[in-house]
């Protein structure tokens, strides 16, 4: 097992009411389609989102043309932004930079070469031999999959400590005149913002000691035939979103039989489960996990609280769920909870924790 010793969010600027956002970026998306801005207006008060963090003042957004424009806002406010979290969390789990050994990064909202993780080394003071993991292309299962594949990393290196980043710049996709019905919902539904947790192996002098929880198994789901209903069009404008109205759909199908299946392998049912730990993919994505894993009404209460709170922040969505649900009142010892999140194929990671009896 490895071990989760802390989770930080970091979120830029002051919080914008959603209402408020609405009414600067619409004229810029749907221009004199009053139809399609009327629309806009009615899925952004729908979304369940009540303010969003922005990398830039809403008025800015006029001035924003192209993806190499784009591109280098997201560097250069997400590279701040990014350090921010890897720093607070590494603070709150009182773990010096230098005591890295691995790092994973994580975004689908801006690229670079060299990514923004290898800027993280001197920013942060880590090692310059630390191991370095770049990632592109998972989008919102990026969090989870990333928890996954730290966990991966750590079975083989046990008295390692482990840095995952996430780093979601979604406004900076704003596409200009785009008013299609999934650009509309995706222009009032994603929030900007990163994560960052920290984790080592369980033979790190902090893995019996630290109130996080363990994470005991993972899985790895990709649905056939889905391809189309979750991802990206990349142009010369920029990342462009590809956002299906069937999707919950998939999610109310499929899920439940992935979830039973890692709980069934460690003698778990559904009903065991304390904390529920799911991206905020938006009202309807949170609905179909209710109905598919039969869940009570607030099992999901974190995801709806981050959802509303800051909105869809993509990959660091899960991380920001997950800070909030380390910050209530722990489970019993040893109780189980299962995180889990959604992406481009369309994908599911799903990560079995365990609570600590530590602390």
């Amino acid at each position: 097992m490895s071990r989760v010793l802390a989770v930080a969010p970091a979120l830029p600027g002051p919080p914008h009411a959603q209402d408020a956002i609405a009414e600067v970026i619409a004229p810029l998306v749907t221009g004199e389609d009053e139809r399609a801005g009327q629309l806009m207006r009615r899925l952004h008060r729908n979304s369940g989102v009540r303010t969003r963090h922005l990398a830039l003042a809403p008025d800015e957004y006029a001035g924003v043309r192209d993806f190499g424009q784009a591109n280098d806002l997201y560097l250069r406010v997400g590279t701040d932004l990014a350090a921010r979290a890897a720093a607070d969390a590494l603070t709150r789990a009182g773990v010096a930079p230098e005591a890295v050994d691995f790092v994973l990064f994580t975004s689908v909202t801006g690229i670079g070469a060299p990514s923004v993780d290898a800027a993280l080394v001197g920013r942060l003071g880590l090692r310059s031999d630390v191991k370095r993991l770049p990632s592109f292309g998972l989008g919102c299962v990026g969090g989870a999959a990333g928890l996954a594949r730290v966990h991966d990393y750590l079975a083989g290196h046990p008295d390692d400590v482990a840095l995952l980043v996430c780093l979601e710049l979604c406004s900076l996709t704003l596409q200009h005149g785009d008013t299609d019905p999934a650009s509309l919902v995706a222009n009032g539904l994603f929030g900007d913002g990163a994560a960052a947790a920290v984790l080592v192996g369980d033979a790190h002098p902090s893995a019996d000691r630290a109130p996080g929880p363990a994470v005991v198994a993972t899985r790895s789901r990709l649905y056939p035939g889905t391809e189309g209903d979750l991802g990206w069009q990349i142009g010369a404008t920029g990342f462009r979103i590809v956002l299906s109205a069937g999707l919950p759909d998939v999610v109310r199908a499929e899920l439940a039989p992935d979830v039973e299946g890692v709980l069934a392998a460690h003698g778990l049912k559904t009903g065991d489960v304390t904390r529920w730990v799911v991206h905020a993919g938006g009202p309807r994505i949170l609905d179909a996990v209710e109905q598919s894993l039969a869940l009570p009404a607030d099992a999901l209460a974190a995801s709806r609280a981050s959802l509303a709170a800051v909105g869809n922040l993509s990959s660091a969505s899960v991380l920001d769920v997950l800070d909030r649900t380390l910050r209530e009142d722990p489970p019993p010892g040893g109780s189980p909870g299962v995180l889990l999140a959604f992406g481009p194929g369309v994908s599911a990671e799903m990560v079995l924790l365990r609570w600590s009896t530590a602390g």
